[in-house]
């Protein structure tokens, strides 16, 4: 049910660790413990999906300061914080900066339960949308340069005898472009196509004017 997901816990209370260990592994998830930030960030294998349950208050590295660290160093693992205080500035603080969730301790079980479930949910939302990107961008990265021109000719709204007009090419070499991009692009629409690009900032740049 939860595949290779891995929930980490970072807390300095030992009894605590070991309490949400149990309980999280019990309904199915892997559990990695840490009693403090640094080596959490010295194990920590960004290609692993999953979320991490942290403490507020811890010696050295706070929880806010390690999700500063994360976040400089781009990785968006999901974030629970734990806290024995009601510090709201801090947890309004901390939910700005990307938590997902902000639980005053003592919580309910299931609470937390429900907030891991939605954390690595969202995690493998956007690991697979990274994915799609990625993809995306190697297919890009197939076009020729005159194919890449008038692919964003094409997104602009223009038809292709007009494409033909402005970059003076024949129509018949417009068409042949434009089927190679449908092609190499792996969309069988032109609004698929439209959507790819522009979700993806493949014509932000102005198109060079490439020779055929």
């Amino acid at each position: 049910m939860n595949e290779d997901a891995v929930v980490y816990i970072v807390d300095d209370d030992q009894a605590m660790t070991e309490s949400l260990s149990w309980m999280v592994e019990s309904v199915g998830f892997k559990t990695k413990t840490f009693s403090n930030a640094k080596s959490f960030l010295e194990s920590y294998d960004a290609e692993q999906s999953g979320c991490l349950i942290l403490d507020v208050r811890m010696p050295e590295i706070s929880g806010p300061e390690l999700q500063d660290k994360l976040n400089n160093q781009n990785i968006n693992i999901p974030i629970i914080f734990i806290s024995g205080h009601g510090d709201i500035p801090l947890a309004v603080r901390v939910m700005k900066a990307g938590a997902i969730d902000f639980l005053a301790k003592p919580f309910n079980d299931q609470t937390l339960l429900e907030s891991i479930n939605k954390a690595i949910r969202i995690d493998r939302q956007k690991r697979e949308e990274l994915f799609e990107n990625k993809e995306i961008l190697e297919r890009a990265g197939h076009l020729s340069p005159r194919e890449r021109q008038i692919m964003c000719h094409i997104v602009s709204g223009k038809l292709n005898k007009v494409i033909s007009a402005d970059l003076e090419i024949s129509l018949k070499t417009v068409e042949a472009h434009r089927a190679n991009i449908m092609k190499k692009m792996q969309v069988k629409s032109l609004p698929k196509l439209v959507a790819t690009v522009i979700n993806n900032n493949l014509c932000e740049r102005k198109p060079e004017a490439p020779a055929d």
